[in-house]
């Protein structure tokens, strides 16, 4: 199991941790790769009902790590744009696994859950908050767009308008909005995460495993997320391309405002 990635469990309950906190568990590839481990081995493990998933330190996760994309295009010059694609299909692939998982899956959120993060958040089943949490998908405002499934899940969550809205200013939101848009279930004092998740967890013990895991399959069945993943990847390879995309990340590197031109 990756160092940056922890599991634990405790009787039916299976723990994914995101553990690099020093960087606000800011999401690199060998994280990617220690989440996709941790969710095939909750699938695998017998007798768990629940997975949880939270952020070691200050936050949840700050999204992205940025500067690891710009060092894939130092790293394979005119054809990084074709290596960050098949990287993305790696995280869409990895944030659909767990999605499928027929195990109830929640998200502890805490600090910022901005981006990549809030992508796989908005992949697990039920999502609790902390008060005082930031969350919002950014990407737009880096020349890109949400494409790990943020902007499929999001609008099947809350609507087109409402996706729009949050996808084209890319602005950070308070847990009041989240709540009232149905984007989190529960928002509780910090301290009080992890026992609202296992007072649920035993909720959902009281039902029968497998009528939870059909209704789940059903559930999620009733979106074409495969589609929306698509349409998704299509986007942002005409994205990754473009002069802005490079100007967004650098000027988010630096710290300034960035100057789009429509290129």
């Amino acid at each position: 199991m990756s160092e940056l990635v922890l599991t634990k469990q405790r009787e039916t309950i299976f723990e994914i941790i995101l553990n690099r906190p020093e960087k606000r568990n800011a999401i690199n590839m060998e994280l990617v790769a220690g989440l996709d481990t941790a969710v095939q081995t909750a699938n695998r493990t017998p007798g768990i009902r629940t997975v949880i998933i939270r952020g070691e330190g200050k936050a949840f996760s700050a999204g992205i790590d940025v500067s690891s994309l710009l060092g894939l295009a130092e790293k394979y010059g005119p054809h990084w744009q074709q290596r960050m694609r098949s990287i993305t299909d790696d995280f869409q692939a990895v944030h659909t696994r767990l999605e499928r998982l027929e195990i109830p899956t929640i998200a502890l959120l805490h600090g910022y859950c901005l981006g990549l993060a809030m992508e796989l958040a908005l992949a697990c089943d039920i999502r609790i908050a902390a008060v005082g949490t930031q969350m919002g998908l950014p990407e737009t405002r880096l020349g890109i767009i949400p494409d790990v499934g943020g902007t499929t899940r999001l609008t099947r969550l809350v609507g087109p308008a409402r996706a729009k809205e949050l996808i084209f200013t890319g602005r950070h939101f308070d847990m009041a909005c989240a709540e009232r848009w149905g984007i989190v279930n529960y928002v509780v004092p910090e301290d009080q995460l992890m026992s609202k998740a296992e007072e649920l967890a035993a909720e959902i013990n009281q039902a029968a495993p497998l009528a939870v895991g059909m209704a789940k399959r059903v559930i999620d069945g009733l979106s074409d997320i495969d589609r929306g993943l698509m349409l998704e990847g299509w986007a942002q390879s005409q994205l990754m391309s473009s002069e802005d995309f490079l100007e967004g990340a650098q000027s988010f590197m630096m710290k300034r405002p960035p100057q789009f031109k429509g290129k």
